[in-house]
């Protein structure tokens, strides 16, 4: 593959769609593939995604084929007999996905998702993440992560983001902020809250970069569509990378 080097700007999105079920409880992947098409994302992080299984139809299938994107799934469990988990879409091509185990003790199954997307012949490391809702789990899903995405095997820029229940500084952002640097997105927004979809007050959607990344832009993508679509709000940045 030929490479061109220089920067290229991107936009990606970090999206919990709560099994495709909207605050109406009507399940419908087409909804959550419209409110994406609207954003025009490069790149779609998405947690507690419905994938293939005999107990139904793949919801990351159907928004995938909607949106003519390429995509890869990290399931954590099964959901009545179809896979559950992360999934990455991407426009451009893939080139390697991997999962790391986050479980703690009894909790819920939770899978790290890392995906490797190549823009213009370089590598953009994806890393897509649901933790946990208990203090002790969150505490040792995030020392995890932290030394995980830290690595200084993986180089080249990087993007870690996702649903991190947590919506005040608690010790996954103190962890992740050692190694990586956060947006803020109160210094781009005045309205920050991206849970529940309908009257957000929580903020627990979270992106993080390290390498050669620049920041143009964030916003919610507040419509009157992704307001019922799901549970969450989807988080989207711009950003511009150096190659």
């Amino acid at each position: 593959m030929t490479s061109h080097a220089g920067p290229a700007t991107l936009r990606v999105v970090t999206y919990n769609i709560h099994r495709c079920r909207g605050m109406d409880r009507r399940t419908q992947p087409q909804r959550i593939a419209a409110v994406l098409a609207t954003i025009d994302a490069d790149v779609v992080a998405l947690q507690e995604v419905v994938g293939a299984g005999p107990g139904g139809t793949s919801h990351i299938e159907e928004i995938g084929a909607a949106l003519g994107m390429g995509w890869v799934m990290t399931p954590a469990r099964e959901l009545r007999g179809r896979q559950f988990g992360n999934a990455v879409l991407s426009r451009h091509p893939i080139r390697h996905h991997a999962g790391y185990d986050l479980t703690w003790k009894t909790c819920e199954a939770r899978r790290l998702q890392r995906v490797d997307v190549d823009v213009n012949g370089h590598a953009l490391h994806i890393y897509n993440v649901h933790l946990g809702t208990a203090i002790l789990e969150r505490r040792h899903q995030a020392q995890r992560l932290a030394t995980i995405a830290a690595s200084r095997h993986v180089r080249g820029p990087k993007l870690v983001l996702g649903d991190f229940n947590e919506w005040m500084r608690g010790l996954t952002t103190k962890l992740l902020s050692q190694h990586l640097k956060s947006i803020d997105i109160g210094n781009y927004l005045k309205r920050r809250w991206t849970y529940p979809g309908l009257f957000p007050i929580l903020h627990l959607d979270h992106i993080y970069y390290a390498g050669r990344v620049e920041i143009l832009g964030v916003q919610l993508a507040r419509t009157r569509l992704s307001l019922v679509a799901s549970d969450h709000l989807p988080l989207v940045a711009d950003v511009r990378l150096g190659l």
